[in-house]
């Protein structure tokens, strides 16, 4: 299977020499140069399997071309943010992006980025075609069904990236045992946890789109100084 990544980025030269080390590793890139384009494109070029998105763009930027993105689609998407741009960072996986590299930053990091997502995206795509043998988990009114990679909340579906899925999944098949942000990283993200940020970024992420009253969590609970679990009603 050859993979399709669209490339949105206004500096022609970042743009240009990230789609050389993509296209060295065989995948098939798109370019845009801002985030309308890029939806464009995303909707044109079908399929596309994963974006990549600078954040400070023209015409549209790439925070809002994610929160635009994401109400259609749960392909991985990484968001690109210079140094002086954490607010940027946490922004863009609030509303929906799996991972960011920071600029400058190193070609065959981003390359090493996209080749994890794209594994973890594989493997949701399997789950999220499968018939038979389903695993179903249900904790209170939350069904996870891991074949079918679907959840629902009170019979109500429920979208996840990735991401979102690997996470709640871990928590559902262990109701009430605590992980440390950090387990949850390496178990989830498969490789070891530099920096734990992303996990309560995510994990505010699934809040919303479980839980009735977000502040005052029903589910997904922290458990101060530990970590986080699942618990039931």
């Amino acid at each position: 299977m050859e993979y399709r990544i669209l490339v949105v980025e206004d500096d022609p030269e970042i743009r240009d020499g990230i789609g050389i080390y993509l296209k060295n590793q065989g995948y098939a890139v798109i370019k845009a140069e801002n985030g309308k384009e890029g939806l464009e494109l995303l909707e044109r070029e079908a399929p596309i399997h994963l974006v990549i998105a600078d954040v400070m763009m023209p015409v549209m930027d790439g925070v809002t071309m994610v929160m635009k993105l994401r109400e259609r689609y749960d392909l991985p998407v990484i968001i690109l943010s210079a140094k002086s741009e954490d607010i940027d960072k946490i922004t863009g996986l609030n509303i929906g992006a799996d991972d960011y590299v920071t600029k400058p930053f190193v070609p065959m990091e981003l390359v090493a980025r996209v080749n994890a997502q794209l594994r973890r995206y594989a493997r949701y795509l399997e789950r999220s075609g499968g018939k038979e043998g389903e695993r179903l988990y249900t904790v209170g009114g939350l069904e996870l069904n891991e074949e079918t990679a679907s959840l629902t909340v009170d019979g109500r579906p429920v979208r996840l990236t990735p991401l979102e899925l690997g996470i709640l999944s871990l928590l559902m098949k262990n109701p009430g045992r605590v992980f440390s942000a950090s387990e949850i990283y390496e178990r989830v993200w498969n490789e070891k946890a530099v920096t734990t940020d992303t996990i309560m970024v995510h994990v505010r992420n699934i809040r919303e789109k479980i839980e009735i009253d977000p502040k005052n969590p029903k589910y997904l609970k922290v458990v101060w100084g530990i970590g986080y679990k699942i618990e039931g009603a």
